[in-house]
């Protein structure tokens, strides 16, 4: 399930891949929350923040190259953070000979801190644990089931669809399709239309070949029990952030 999902995963099984998934899972999203509350001036606290994540790679046998080269993905979602420090209201500093926003450099840096870290924690959780199994601790946390089945059908099929698409456009090209702007429009409206009614068409073939072997709405997945230990080690990491956050505003002037 998730052929890119499959190039995260680690390929060296270490602890983290054997802790259950929903302990997993509360406690990235409680780090997460802890990165969030910490004061964006204490540098240090986002450097002792960052050391955990590095740590928590570490122990679960994810390169920290690797690491560092999957936050690729959140650049994009930082390009506004470039803008802030020119966009920004006063005071202004000079840095390298250009007037930037204070305020807006402030900003700019608690985007890219705090949003890096989170990213990272996230690549970890991906790195170490199967959708499979990310599903089924979702189940486990209590989120609705019908929000996971439809989760995991999208993750499942989105391989196939995309397949489907590519054969589309092949045979349109084939075909000698218009090469001006116009005619590919017209030809993508036309593919993308088609390309729901197969998709629904199929996802309700398929809907009913699983419902008639039993299919109830969530698939069998064996995970690693829930014990207290596997939520102890989990929640250290969170309830360390979360201390750091917490000196970090208490030392604040």
């Amino acid at each position: 399930m998730g052929g890119a999902h499959r190039h995260l995963l680690a390929h060296e099984e270490g602890p983290l891949h054997r802790l259950a998934p929903q302990c997993k899972l509360a406690a990235t999203v409680l780090f997460v929350f802890a990165v969030v509350a910490t004061p964006k001036e204490q540098f240090w606290a986002f450097g002792v923040e960052a050391g955990l994540v590095a740590l928590a790679a570490v122990i679960g046998g994810v390169p920290l190259l690797g690491l560092v080269r999957r936050l690729v993905i959140e650049v994009p979602f930082l390009l506004f953070a470039v803008l802030l420090p020119i966009v920004g209201r006063s005071p202004r500093v000079d840095v390298l000979g250009v007037s930037l926003s204070q305020p807006g450099l402030w900003a700019a840096w608690n985007i890219v801190a705090k949003g890096t870290i989170g990213v990272a924690a996230t690549v970890v959780l991906a790195s170490t644990t199967s959708i499979p199994h990310i599903l089924d601790g979702l189940e486990h946390l209590r989120v609705p089931r019908t929000m996971v089945a439809i989760t995991a059908f999208m993750l499942r099929y989105g391989d196939v669809i995309g397949d489907e698409l590519r054969r589309m456009r092949i045979a349109r090209e084939s075909r000698g399709a218009s090469s001006s702007w116009t005619g590919q429009a017209r030809a993508v409206a036309t593919s993308a239309g088609t390309l729901f009614v197969r998709s629904y068409e199929r996802g309700e073939r398929v809907y009913l070949a699983m419902a008639s072997r039993g299919y109830t709405g969530s698939m069998p997945v064996r995970t690693a029990p829930s014990t207290l230990r596997a939520w102890v080690v989990c929640l250290l990491w969170p309830a360390l952030a979360a201390t750091v956050a917490v000196v970090a505003w208490s030392v604040q002037p």
